[in-house]
């Protein structure tokens, strides 16, 4: 997990000597600095990938949210006891200062007109994750990696059941 900044690192790496000065702030014409100017604002980079998880899942006609191989760990990960399911599974994020770059990968269903729900899921991202956090989002990419049928089977229900200790297996 990516370490999130503190207000005590970002201090030190801003420039800062480690204790603060007294009087006015430097660089400013009358001594008054605004108040949305003193200090940061740091967004840890799984913020960004739930926003952009919860709008992408407010599109009509998206089935599911990452690869194959993210989904079945996703989904184990999902049984364990207090595991809970992840908003931002599927979704990739680089988070700057100022601007973010997303990558979402997904499985939509069949019949949608794939390049409208690519505009519709890269606008909604963009308007969700600019409202929510004022970071101005630069790109976001979109790789469709499979097209759910509506006879297949959802994963879950494929896989067989694990026998218990001293349980004997179902022969077929």
């Amino acid at each position: 997990m990516p370490d999130t900044p503190t207000p005590a690192t970002m201090h030190k790496h801003s420039g800062g000597g480690g204790s603060p000065t007294p009087g006015p702030p430097q660089g400013s014409a009358d001594g008054a600095t605004p108040v949305a100017e003193r200090g940061r604002t740091a967004l840890a980079v799984g913020v960004v990938e739930k926003i952009a998880g919860m709008a992408a899942r407010e599109i009509a006609g998206i089935h599911a949210l990452g690869s194959g191989l993210a989904r079945t760990f996703g989904a184990m990960r999902d049984r364990v006891p207090g595991g809970k399911p992840s908003v931002g599974r599927g979704i990739k994020a680089e988070v700057g200062e100022k601007q973010t770059a997303i990558d979402i990968a997904l499985v939509v269903e069949y019949g949608v007109v794939i390049p409208e729900l690519a505009r519709q899921v890269r606008e909604n991202i963009i308007r969700a994750v600019e409202r929510m956090t004022g970071l101005e989002v630069v790109e976001v990419n979109i790789a469709v990696n499979d097209v759910h049928l509506p006879d297949e089977p959802e994963y879950e229900e494929e896989e067989e059941p694990v026998p218990t200790p001293g349980q004997r297996p179902k022969l077929k």
